[in-house]
């Protein structure tokens, strides 16, 4: 490459740069950023036209940072982090603005504790607004990268260098079936039976579905899956209306809204359990007073209302 006359890269191509680096991909990057493919691959031939270096090198899965871009990818993060650090201090010293905060979480969980949450938010942060959004861990955990909210519960998120998670609660799932349907399952079923019983479950990637997958896979089993059905609540519904049987958490089976119309099994060989997480960015810029108050609160109210194993 030519040498440069002089350099003028701005902080959005170093955070561009970044995702790349983070991703390993253009096309995941894209995904990330939420932009255009010609967009991100303009901004950074731009940079490296600026400085006069190659910054990425093609391999077969995608892309990795020269040694130009490794050294620059030590600056950007100093850079990236102190223009956030930089701009919470100043959003901090205007008095006169009203803070918020976008809490995500999934609907079952939200409709037990939304209204002691909200209850308790007024109460310890007054003058700041809660903007509660719901959504599937799926969508939520892609909502918080892109950063379209602030905090979420989450069920097994992918592992992501851009999240901290909090363990909340370690939940069973059980086999779950109608109090009529026959036969009836024994209390302890071992997972490598779960193939003998017609399943209704949610499609991949939801988080349900993946755990109960990679169980199957260890145990080398195939299930019978008649119906795939996203939303656990509508998977509980189709499971007391037809002759299926399907894998939930325990507190859904257990939720007084069913009526007691579930019966369920436990699995043991193994025992599956679900991982419910608090995430926020971990960036240490966007985990302020707010975010850290907000997930203390939902810690609190999670153990006062959802069961733990």
């Amino acid at each position: 490459m030519d040498q440069p006359a002089g350099v003028t890269m701005d902080i959005r191509q170093l955070e561009y740069f970044l995702v790349i680096c983070e991703q390993k991909s253009f096309s995941r990057a894209v995904d990330a950023l939420d932009i255009s493919q010609p967009s991100l691959s303009r901004h950074m031939q731009q940079l490296e036209t600026e400085l006069g270096l190659h910054l990425f090198h093609r391999t077969g899965r995608g892309v990795e940072p020269t040694q130009a871009g490794l050294r620059l990818l030590a600056h950007a993060q100093k850079i990236v982090r102190a223009m956030r650090d930089a701009r919470e201090d100043m959003l901090g010293l205007r008095d006169h603005q009203v803070l918020g905060i976008r809490l995500g979480l999934p609907p079952r969980i939200s409709r037990r504790i939304a209204p002691a949450l909200v209850t308790r938010f007024r109460e310890t942060f007054e003058g700041a607004t809660l903007n509660v959004k719901e959504g599937l861990s799926v969508e939520m955990f892609d909502w918080l990268i892109k950063g379209r909210i602030d905090i979420a519960l989450l069920y097994d998120p992918p592992p992501s260098d851009r999240i901290c998670c909090r363990t909340v609660s370690r939940e069973e799932l059980v086999l779950a079936y109608s109090s009529t349907y026959a036969p009836a399952p024994p209390p302890v079923v071992q997972g490598a039976e779960l193939g003998n019983f017609p399943l209704v479950l949610p499609s991949p990637p939801y988080s349900i579905r993946k755990l109960v997958d990679r169980a199957c896979q260890e145990l080398g089993i195939s299930l019978n899956i008649v119906a795939e059905v996203d939303l656990v609540h509508s998977v509980g519904e189709t499971t007391l209306q037809s002759e299926v049987c399907s894998i939930l958490p325990q507190s859904e089976v257990l939720d007084p809204k069913h009526g007691g119309r579930f019966r369920y099994s436990r699995i043991e060989h193994p025992t599956i359990l679900n991982n419910l997480v608090i995430a926020m960015p971990v960036d240490e810029a966007y985990v302020n007073r707010l975010c850290a108050g907000v997930s203390d609160l939902l810690h609190d109210c999670m153990a006062q209302a959802w069961p733990r194993s």
